[in-house]
């Protein structure tokens, strides 16, 4: 699934939506892999998804700390950006990968940072600059990510703008 993201507002709300399917679909845990260049849309999205979780407030980018740990929608919520990770093995000493269990909800900036160390994904979400707007590409990768991108594809267009 493709869709274009007018402007940030967009993305944001892009974010909501797919918070509202995660929690209407409850998965017992859930690896989001979000990909794509400097400023394509990860943390815009991610702050969306967040705020649709139910966070209040600011949403830091997780680029110097590695790891946000929120407490939302009954899920342990990990907002990780792998950025600047140097070796992928730096991730056993972060000691995320012992919480990424059941009752947890991962989103993961430069996920290729972490490869073969993170917990495979669920959902891919590739974002791109596309114009003013942006592109993002869904490749889902297990069942849970099917059927969140069965629950997204009719709501697509009240929040994202054009489905391809």
């Amino acid at each position: 699934m493709r869709l274009k993201l007018a402007d940030a507002a967009a993305t944001e709300a892009f974010g909501g939506q797919l918070a509202a399917v995660i929690e209407a679909r409850r998965p017992p845990r859930l690896m989001l892999h979000l990909e794509g260049d400097l400023g394509a849309g990860k943390t815009t999205f991610a702050r969306g998804l967040l705020a649709g979780m139910g966070h209040e407030g600011r949403v830091p980018s997780p680029t110097y700390t590695l790891v946000e740990p929120y407490a939302l929608g009954g899920y342990a919520l990990f907002h990780v950006d792998l950025y600047r990770l140097r070796d992928p093995g730096e991730l056993e000493h972060l000691g995320l990968l012992d919480q990424l269990g059941d009752g947890s909800l991962a989103l993961v900036e430069w996920p290729g940072h972490g490869a073969g160390y993170l917990p495979a994904a669920d959902l891919r979400l590739c974002f791109a600059v596309a114009g003013s707007g942006r592109m993002v590409e869904l490749e889902a990768l297990s069942p849970a990510g099917e059927a969140l991108c069965t629950a997204l594809e009719p709501l697509v267009g009240q929040c994202a703008g054009e489905a391809e």
